[in-house]
């Protein structure tokens, strides 16, 4: 051991059991399987809902295609995967029936399927992928199917900024070969 080498930085363990990977060890960079394909994780969201409950979302990329997994690890691990589409195909005039009545509408349908809210939650942002501890405001309101297997969701970051995305619920089971990421 040198004089100096207790300055170096130790490199941090992880923190999870790379003979036993799940869902929840999910972090930048690792490589999954879902859907007959193999998907990198490009970026990771944290999401604070308050009264201790978070989430997280990962951006997953399989080089032809990206999407958005949702983790919710509060009780039963909760799922979904959707990608990000056009305001406009929820409505011409969404954005501005929302800003007008302070809420998005109680229904929606998207390619023929009829959508239901099913919750309105306030809460906070942060990219985790940019290293800092950044949160911003937001609003978001999902809303499923009949049969609750598919989902809609709008957010809202200030005034008028608005985005959504459609997808599915998935189970934890299809998710599988997950390998961490490389030094």
């Amino acid at each position: 051991m040198g004089v100096f080498d207790f300055l170096k930085k130790k490199e941090k363990e992880p923190e999870y059991d790379i003979t036993n990977m799940s869902i929840k060890d999910l972090d930048q960079g690792f490589i999954l399987d879902y859907d007959m394909k193999s998907w990198q994780v490009k970026e990771v969201y944290e999401y604070d809902w308050g009264n201790n409950n978070f989430s997280k979302e990962y951006m997953i990329d399989s080089g032809d295609e990206v999407l958005y997994l949702s983790v919710e690890t509060e009780g039963e691990t909760f799922l979904t995967v959707s990608k990000n589409i056009k305001m406009r195909k929820l409505g011409e005039d969404i954005i501005d029936k929302t800003i007008k009545k302070e809420h998005p509408p109680k229904k929606l349908e998207l390619d023929g399927v009829q959508y239901y809210l099913d919750s309105d939650v306030a809460g906070y942002f942060n990219d985790k992928t940019k290293g800092t501890d950044d949160w911003e405001e937001l609003v978001c309101w999902e809303y499923y199917n009949d049969e609750e297997t598919l989902i809609i969701s709008i957010t809202q970051w200030g005034e008028r900024e608005f985005d959504a995305s459609a997808g599915k619920v998935i189970k934890e089971y299809e998710i599988s070969s997950i390998i961490p990421a490389g030094k």
